[in-house]
Formats: structure tokens, sequence, C-alpha cells
């Protein structure tokens, strides 16, 4: 089966298009008009069928970007839903082809998985270490899902980066008013503090070395954030 005939695709490099994305059981069709989607779809349809295959409509759902064109997308005569936003393997597109939307949901399922564990924060027994290596397995894991795929700008890395943080703040248990002073005013009062220092300017020492990680590493990087590069 091809959706490849002629020039049904979008644009994506110079000399390149892009018409379908092939999953084990899915297809995502992309055109630029309603005119050649229709057309592909019934191609897909038709070779479906052939082969004694039937496309859900029920599942298939058709999302419009940057087009006024309203005209329905159907199949065998019954229209396909027009969607704003959708899940697809876990991660939400939306209309606007950012990754806000999924973020801030990758951002909220970690909240949860971070909640969950809360006799491991809490616990006496085990070492820092631990608590960081159980965060990057147990909640880094469902915050970076799918990262592979966002738009990173500015803004989605600092969101992360200060979930992240908040999450280590309560892991080590440094007050957010003592981990979030100025860093001025963290070197002043180390200068008249006796050298052992107290309980929060250790752990704030320590949430430093877990941000710096080892050799080659920056910034969160080994515990839980890893810039992801731009798609070319």
């Amino acid at each position: 089966m091809s959706t490849s005939e002629g020039k049904h695709g979008i644009q994506w490099r110079s000399r390149m298009q892009l018409n379908d994305l092939d999953f084990a059981d899915d297809l995502a069709l992309l055109s630029q008009t309603q005119q050649q989607m229709q057309e592909k779809t019934d191609s897909v349809a038709a070779a479906s069928a052939a082969v004694g295959l039937h496309i859900h409509k029920g599942k298939s759902k058709v999302l419009r970007y940057n087009t006024a064109c309203t005209d329905p997308i159907t199949i065998d005569g019954e229209d396909l839903e027009d969607v704003k936003t959708f899940t697809y393997l876990g991660s939400i597109i939306d209309e606007h082809s950012g990754s806000d939307a999924d973020v801030k949901t990758r951002i909220g399922k970690a909240r949860a998985a971070y909640l969950q564990l809360r006799n491991i924060w809490n616990s006496k027994q085990l070492s820092t270490n631990t608590k960081v290596r159980i965060f990057n397995t147990n909640v880094k894991t469902v915050l970076l899902y799918g990262a592979g795929t966002w738009r990173t700008t500015k803004a989605i890395i600092q969101k992360i980066q200060v979930f992240i943080n908040s999450c280590l703040r309560k892991i080590l248990q440094i007050p957010h008013m003592e981990s979030s002073r100025p860093k001025e005013k963290r070197k002043t009062k180390e200068h008249i503090t006796p050298r052992n220092g107290n309980r929060h300017e250790k752990d704030e020492q320590e949430l430093d070395g877990i941000r710096k990680g080892g050799p080659g590493q920056s910034g969160l990087e080994n515990a839980g954030w890893r810039p992801m590069l731009h798609w070319e």
C-alpha cells in the first residue's frame, strides 16, 4: 500500500515530502489540502478493504492546522470527527503544533508519581543517593516520556527544571525560602558561620552537588533533566 503517489504530503525538506507515519496498527496521514487528504484516505480505505481490513471510523480523527477549510473528511460517506487535540502513544498532539500541552501533562503525571512515593522521600533509612536514583527511575521516566519529540523552548526547559528543583528540595528537606535566597547572601552567611555550618547550608551544598553531577554533565542532567535538541 502506498500513500505517496504525487505530491500529497507536507514539505519535510527542500526535496522531500512526508506523506504518512506508519505504526504497528495505526497510520497517520499528512496532507496540505482537504482534497489531497480525502484522496489519500479513500486510497488507504480501498487498499485495506482489498486485504480484508477495515478502518475504525470511531477511532479515526482529523486534526487541522492553520487552515480555514472545514469540509469534512469521510470514509464510506461517514464524516470523521474533527478534534483540536488528541492523545497518541501517550503524547498530546494539538492544533497549535507545539509541546506546551504535552509538557504540562507530563509534569502532572510526574507529580502524581512523585507523591505516591512520599514514604520513600521521608525515609530515614535510605540515603540521599538512593532516593535520587529512585527519583530518576520512577519519576524522571514519567516526566520525560516522549521528550524526544518536544519542541523545546526556554520556557519549557524552565518548567521542567522548576519541577525537578522542587522535588529535590523536598527529598533533601530543604525549606523553599532557604534554598531560594540570593546566591550572594548565602556566600555572605558562609563567611560568618562556623566551618561546620548548619543543616540547611549542608543540604544546599548537597543539592548543588546533585545538580552539577559528574564530569561532562551540566545543570540537573544527572538528577533528571537533559535539555533536548531541536529537530532539524
